[in-house]
């Protein structure tokens, strides 16, 4: 009976923290919310998510604060299917994710370009830490750096860690670490250290 207006409040916590990081408020946020978003599209809730609040986020940023560059990154074990659908045609968003393949939802092939704003490294069942840092090294990074992004949006899901029991992709606990300083020295060459986070699966 509350699903609705905790998603409801998942969402508006994202577009929260997009206000006190474009204020200058704060540099980094954590939304530390349930459910999560990754999965929902414009029209359709699935995959445990109701409202998408990443790609709310992203959206409040472009219309409320004028932004012209958006980037979205995604290192959950699962593809943001709903992200990449929101903004497939969107340039002023760069969605980028890693993730196992074959998993659900099916989606998130390397050939999947949106209008050259999505760039999907997708990992096989059983790779770990040196598979899952050289797609980022290789491809997404790179991908980002070369949008150079006023605003970056994390889809933080933990749940490729060899821990969790619902995938089999098996990160350790410092590649989480790292990619996430990765991703703040990017935000801090392009978007004056700013980096929004949102839990996701896991």
């Amino acid at each position: 009976p509350g699903s609705l207006e905790a998603a409801l409040r998942a969402a508006g916590a994202v577009c929260a923290a997009v206000d006190a990081v474009l204020r200058d408020e704060t540099a980094r946020a954590f939304c530390a919310v349930r459910p999560p978003g990754h999965h929902a599209t414009r029209t359709a809730a699935m995959g445990f998510c109701l409202f998408n609040g990443v790609a709310a986020g992203a959206a409040h940023a472009l219309a409320a604060h004028g932004l012209e560059r958006v980037a979205v990154v995604d290192f959950d074990v699962h593809h943001g299917n709903g992200t990449q659908d929101i903004f497939w045609d969107d340039p002023r968003v760069l969605y980028a994710s890693s993730h196992q393949m074959p998993l659900y939802p099916g989606t998130g092939a390397a050939d999947e370009r949106g209008a050259g704003n999505i760039a999907n490294a997708p990992l096989p069942p059983g790779a770990g830490s040196l598979e899952f840092r050289a797609a980022w090294d290789e491809t997404l990074l790179p991908a980002i750096d070369a949008f150079r992004p006023q605003l970056l949006l994390v889809s933080a899901g933990f749940d490729a860690h060899r821990r969790d029991p619902l995938a089999q992709l098996q990160l350790e606990t410092q590649d989480y670490a790292w990619i996430t300083q990765r991703l703040c020295g990017l935000a801090g060459r392009h978007a004056r250290g700013r980096v929004v986070s949102a839990l996701e699966g896991g």
